[in-house]
């Protein structure tokens, strides 16, 4: 494979992680959406935010589901984030009342 042509597939594959990253961002928004959904039901029965037991239930389900490349410790960290901030959009969803 020439430099030439070396470039043109590094340029290929980053256009088509840009469009991947495209895809999470919607997912990710769509997923904060549902949460604030929650939030506010939550905050109408009085509910609490956090809930230990649907949390582990979620990690368990990334860990199922996980196929790798990312191993599974990788994407359960990756998903603790995500669920760090979904709690952080359900609580706000859920003093607005």
């Amino acid at each position: 494979m020439s430099p030439d042509d070396a470039q043109r597939e590094i340029d290929r594959i980053r256009d088509a992680i840009d469009r991947v990253d495209e895809v999470i961002v919607r997912l990710l928004n769509q997923r904060a959406k549902y949460a604030i959904e929650i939030g506010e039901i939550k905050g109408h029965l009085g509910l609490p935010v956090y809930a230990p037991e649907r949390e582990k239930e979620v990690l368990l389900h990334i860990e199922k589901t996980c196929e790798g490349p990312l191993d599974v410790q990788s994407m359960r960290r990756l998903f603790e984030r995500i669920i760090d901030e979904s709690r952080r959009v359900e609580r706000e969803a859920a003093t607005e009342k």
